[in-house]
């Protein structure tokens, strides 16, 4: 039996791999940028990322997660007004092939707004919607040692459950073994770091990093959504 005969009627998950034929046509694959930015730290890596799948061949789009704080603790927080990014929905996700999630550290962890988000897609979950599509992640902490692995690790598990593959980018850049700079990254995906008072944006190494990671996810979903 296959997976989904033991959840309520539902046809196979169309997005699955089918048999190729010489006579269909290719269309350009789809990645989702989905991402949570209070300071825009994160934004700025996924805007690298899109440069990088763009350069690539891939039709990127930014989703920013919706923000479950309320206006007058935002302002508090003295956070700049939300970008203009089409706001991110679990149906939204059903149109693309594959995904980058931004991901700003809350004590070595996703963020409470991309965990409400991802709280959200439990009807893909049940019918499988995201099952084999590729994933990959980017973060910022605000120190060195402040979740640029455990952030992307213990997202894994989201992934996991909704069947995605997990597409990390090792050490496939030069610029990770870079020693002469202090910077985000690790080989789990892009990374920057922001300062503890949120001062620092993404340096141009970290950028590189971003981008690279754009164009080496593209080559994977291109291959995965022939």
């Amino acid at each position: 039996l296959q997976w989904w005969s033991r959840l309520p009627p539902h046809p196979p998950p169309s997005h699955l791999p089918r048999p190729s034929s010489p006579h269909r046509r290719r269309r350009m694959p789809k990645v989702a940028i989905v991402y949570y930015s209070m300071y825009g730290h994160v934004r700025a890596l996924a805007v690298e990322m899109k440069k990088g799948l763009e350069e690539a061949g891939i039709e990127a789009t930014l989703l920013r997660v919706p923000e479950t704080l309320p206006d007058d603790v935002l302002a508090k927080m003295h956070a700049p007004p939300k970008p203009d990014d089409e706001e991110a929905t679990a149906d939204k996700l059903t149109e693309f092939d594959g995904f980058l999630f931004g991901l700003p550290t809350r004590y070595g962890m996703a963020p409470a707004q991309m965990k409400a988000f991802i709280d959200s897609t439990g009807g893909l979950w049940q019918k499988g919607a995201l099952v084999g599509k590729p994933a990959g992640v980017f973060f910022s902490t605000g120190t060195q040692n402040g979740g640029q692995e455990t952030t992307a690790l213990t997202f894994i598990t989201q992934l996991t459950h909704h069947g995605m593959i997990f597409v990390p980018i090792g050490y496939s850049t030069t610029d990770l073994f870079n020693n002469d700079e202090v910077h985000g990254g690790s080989p789990y995906g892009a990374g920057t770091l922001s300062n503890a008072d949120g001062s620092r944006m993404p340096s141009d190494l970290e950028k590189r990093i971003a981008t690279h990671q754009g164009k080496y996810f593209a080559g994977v979903v291109t291959k995965l959504a022939k």
